[in-house]
Formats: structure tokens, sequence, C-alpha cells
């Protein structure tokens, strides 16, 4: 059976002025409501979203995944599409939820959606980064945000998913410099969020051997250099972010967090 559903979209914004406006635009004529909820932006964030017909609610920053479940717990119906910032839909993935609004199959709880990501210009199409599955569409009544910050998801059963058509657009660095500067800071906050839950770091297999590891998998076996030269930048930035992480980890565990 099928039923029709409302969809509430969902986005979670923090200096975002390069990013938001075309997020939005995606979302308008789709989702019957756009709630953004902001981390007090500094840049023009706000008035941007302003000049659209969203719900715009400033929210202070507690993590990704406790950021995302407040946004959507503040929706107004119970079908959410979660975007980030630096995602848009593309027009085929745009008509395939306008279908599901009208068809929502009961046996679903959610719908899978492929992500393609654009770095620095280029359309990644290997280096492990499609097709990128992720659940963007779901009923929040059976299931919400999870993970370690900064790698969030959406957990529904195999069996209770569906997939939509079409690709969700992902620019997701402009430059590699924007790419750096994510490294070290997510580095930062996963370290932090696993020392948190008691977790240990070893010097040679998580700070050797581990980011080795992933520039060999993402690089030759998921044949990172058939995207060219930034397939090498990428496949090597992710590798140094792993490296990152754990250093931080290793001497958070020999020294304790320090002071804020």
């Amino acid at each position: 059976m099928t039923k029709s559903v409302k969809i509430s979209a969902t986005v979670i914004t923090l200096n975002e002025e390069k990013k938001i406006a075309a997020c939005i635009q995606s979302l308008i004529g789709v989702a019957d409501e756009i709630v953004v909820v902001d981390s007090f932006s500094s840049d023009e964030t706000a008035s941007i979203c302003m000049r659209y017909p969203v719900k715009f609610v400033q929210h202070p920053f507690g993590g990704y995944v406790a950021q995302k479940n407040y946004a959507m717990s503040i929706a107004s119906y119970d079908h959410i599409l979660s975007l980030d910032a630096d995602e848009r839909l593309s027009p085929e993935l745009a008509a395939s939820i306008l279908r599901l609004k009208e068809s929502w199959l009961d046996r679903s709880d959610g719908y899978v959606v492929y992500r393609f990501n654009n770095y620095c210009g280029k359309w990644m199409r290997f280096s492990g980064w499609y097709p990128e599955k992720k659940v963007r569409v779901w009923d929040r009544r059976q299931a919400c945000w999870q993970g370690t910050d900064p790698h969030d998801f959406v957990s529904i059963p195999k069996d209770r998913l569906g997939r939509l058509k079409g690709n969700l657009l992902h620019y997701a660095y402009l430059t590699v410099d924007e790419h750096l500067r994510q490294v070290h800071r997510f580095a930062e906050i996963a370290a932090k969020a696993k020392y948190k839950k008691g977790e240990k770091a070893y010097f040679f297999i998580n700070v050797l051997v581990s980011p080795l590891f992933r520039f060999i998998k993402t690089y030759f076996f998921q044949l990172g250099f058939l995207d060219g030269y930034y397939g090498f930048i990428f496949c090597t930035a992710s590798a140094s972010m792993t490296f990152f992480k754990y250093v931080r980890l290793y001497e958070y565990n020999r020294k304790g967090l320090p002071e804020e």
C-alpha cells in the first residue's frame, strides 16, 4: 500500500553564505517546509535565508548529531528530507521526491539517495566516493541521527529501505585549502568524541598503519588514480585526516584533553 505524505526539509548552517542559497532553491517546490537551524553565523547566512520561504531558527551548536536531531524535532511533518548546506537536489532526484510524496510505500521507513561529490570543480567518480549511499529521506518516528561527530548517519534496516533515482549533488570543497582546513577541524572533533567515549589509539596500528591503509584503499583499490590530480589530493588528504585524528587521540590518551 502507498500513501501521500508531506515532507519537511532540514538544513543546519554555520557561515554558509556561499552555498546556502543554491541548497534552498533546490528544495523550493519539492519540500512542503524548509527548516534551517543556524549556529549563530557571523556572515550573511541569516540574511540570505530570510529571502526565502524558510523556517529560520538559531540554536547553539552541540555537535552535528545533536544539531541535526534538533532540526528534525522542530519540523512540522514526520517525513524528513535532510540536506547539508553544500548539497542540492538534482532535477532527477527532485522529481523522484515529488513522486514519493504521492506514493510513500507503507513497507518503507526511509529512502537511500546516491551522493555525487564535486571536489574543487571536478565530479569524483572513484576514490570510494561514488556512489556514496546516504539515507536522506525517512520517517522520524522510525529513525534519527546517530554516530560519532563529525560522522553522522541515519540507520534503517535494509528491508525497510527504498532507493530514490537521481543524485544528491554535493559541492564538498571549493578549494584544496578549504579541505585541508576541514581535515584539521574534523580530526580534532572526532578525536575528542572518541576520547570522551573511552576509546584508545595505538601508535603502530592507528597512527602509522591506518592512514597508509586508507590511502592504499582509496587510491588503488577504489581507483582514486582514475580521478586524476584531484583524486590523488583527495585520497592523500583523507589519509591525513585519519593520521591527525589518531595522533590527537593518542596525545589525549597520554595527557588528557587540553583546557578549553
